[in-house]
């Protein structure tokens, strides 16, 4: 139990190094997003590039959270930290984005962390249940 909690909290660890790492990416290599930033005025293009970094993160952090441990609950309760840790940022600037923009954000947290964990699953799980069927 108290390393899933520590692997959940790594987890929200490196979804934010994985989203803050690309987001200064995207800033480097696009003038028009670096200005856009600091007032949210985001282009259509920017938001959907701002959504797959999202995506990105969420699926990095999950596969290594379910790399290192096995707990069943683990992707879920991830989901469900993002979504506590980014819920009151997207109340503060709801009226500045999209409705759709927020509700693709959270509503896509739980789904993206059940699918990066399946992608990273555990080599020696995959075993043990082999072993374990004959």
């Amino acid at each position: 139990m108290w390393r899933g909690i520590g692997v959940l909290i790594g987890a929200v660890a490196v979804w934010l190094v994985v989203a803050t790492i690309g987001h200064r990416l995207m800033c480097a290599v696009w003038p028009d997003y670096a200005a856009a930033t600091p007032l949210l005025v985001f282009t259509l293009p920017m938001k959907l590039a701002r959504l797959a970094l999202s995506t990105v993160s969420t699926l990095i952090a999950a596969a290594a959270a379910s790399r290192l441990s096995a707990a069943r609950w683990l992707p879920v309760a991830l989901g469900c930290a993002l979504i506590l840790l980014f819920l009151p940022e997207h109340y503060m600037i709801w009226h500045r984005l999209p409705v759709w923009y927020h509700l693709t954000f959270l509503c896509s947290l739980i789904p993206l962390t059940i699918l990066g964990a399946r992608i990273g699953g555990r080599k020696s799980d995959n075993r043990d249940r082999i072993a374990n069927a004959k």
